[in-house]
Parts: structure tokens; sequence; C-alpha cells
């Protein structure tokens, strides 16, 4: 965690080019009064920089979790999820595979490269809210994450 003092904060790496899912996202943060600190990049390429703290991220903080959009440009999800997952010091990291794609060879590509979870963006308003709430609380309240 970034901060020791704040319980249950936690830093999460939002992998999303389409500013609309964007700004649901920090609206389902803010309507459920999620506290954790959403960082967002919008192609593959930015999110292996931001992971690897290179460039103009070189203070990044290292993300908690990850939130994996998989139709990206430059690199697609696909290849930021088997990059993270080869990488000894990025493994650890949930990548929660959250996009609208429901064709079954992503969903089995995405587990056998060991996406921690695949969830389909609703595209409802309220249903995407709810599903960021719930993946929040799942793996900040449920799921015991790792120190790094």
């Amino acid at each position: 965690m970034s901060d020791p003092t704040l319980l249950n904060v936690v830093d999460v790496l939002l992998v999303e080019d389409d500013e609309g899912d964007v700004l649901m996202t920090r609206e389902a943060f803010e309507h459920y009064k999620i506290h954790n600190k959403l960082h967002v990049v919008r192609d593959g390429e930015q999110a292996l920089r931001f992971l690897r703290r290179e460039g103009e991220f070189a203070d990044a903080p290292r993300p908690d979790l990850i939130l994996l959009d998989l139709n990206l440009p430059r690199f697609d999800g696909l290849q930021v999820l088997a990059e993270i997952k080869t990488d000894p010091r990025l493994r650890p990291i949930p990548v929660v595979v959250l996009t609208t794609s429901e064709a079954e060879e992503d969903i089995l590509r995405s587990y056998q490269l060991h996406a921690n979870a695949y969830v389909t963006k609703p595209v409802d308003f309220d249903r995407f809210i709810e599903v960021v709430r719930k993946i929040d609380e799942f793996f900040v309240t449920v799921v015991k994450l790792p120190t790094f």
C-alpha cells in the first residue's frame, strides 16, 4: 500500500483507451466513495512504461491492482498481460481483465496468461459502476494483496 496510515487504500492502474469507460470508472470510484488511488494510462505501451517506471512514469507508484482492457492501441491487452506475468517483479500484481469482449478465445487466452479474473464490461452505466464496486470490494476487502 502506498500509505500505511490509510486503511485499505490501494493504487489501482486502469489501462483503458476509451474515454467514456475511464469516466465511468472514475464515477464508480466517486459514487461508492472508493478511496483508492486510480491511475490511468491509455495504451499498452504506456502501461508497460508505468509498471516499469520508465520515462515520464519514473515516479509512478507500484499498483496493487491492474484493471486491463484488451482492445488497446500499440500493445493490446493480451500482450501487456503476457509481459506482466513473465516479469518476476510484476507477476504478483493481480490483473483483472475488464473488457467488452465476450469471445471465448479471449477469455481462455487471458486465463492461460494468468489473469486473476476476466470481467465483461456491462454497457449499462448503473451495472458498470456496480461491477467496478464489486471488483474493488473483492480485491480490497476480501482478498489479501501482497505488499511490495
